[in-house]
């Protein structure tokens, strides 16, 4: 193999290769994205579970028109999230020569835990009266 041919090689794992700020990025943003999803229904709950309670927590649902968006805006970053951890550290590795292990569990747990955060958002309008008796 010639020195241009491992050039060009070298470049394209480069390319191929996700930095794990990129990663975690996208995972913080699923995270935000999901806290905002549920920020008119699940965070109220949750505040007054922990005995949060107070006047401004009904302000809380004046974001529900908005849900759609945090939704679209969370699916966004869940997709590239998942993308960079699960489908494209496979395509770096497939030559052979990974360098390291990418991501951490850290990321992949924050990446779970903003999909059953918006999973839950979506579903809370059919399981409120069920879980809380109404």
């Amino acid at each position: 193999m010639d020195a241009e041919t491992s050039l060009s090689a070298a470049a394209s794992r480069s390319e191929a290769a996700p930095s794990p700020g990129r990663a975690g990025l996208a995972a913080a943003g699923g995270i935000l994205g999901a806290l905002a999803a549920s920020s008119c229904c699940i965070v109220p709950v949750a505040l007054f579970m922990l005995g949060i309670s107070g006047a401004w927590i009904g302000n809380l649902t004046a974001m529900a028109p908005y849900q759609p968006i945090f939704f679209a805006a969370t699916a966004g970053f869940l997709g590239v999230g998942y993308y960079l951890v699960y489908r494209q550290s496979k395509a770096v590795c497939a030559d052979g020569t990974c360098a390291r292990q990418l991501p951490n569990r850290s990321v992949k747990a924050v990446l779970w835990a903003a999909t059953v955060l918006v999973l839950a958002a979506a579903a809370f309008d059919y399981l409120a009266p069920v879980l809380l008796g109404a």
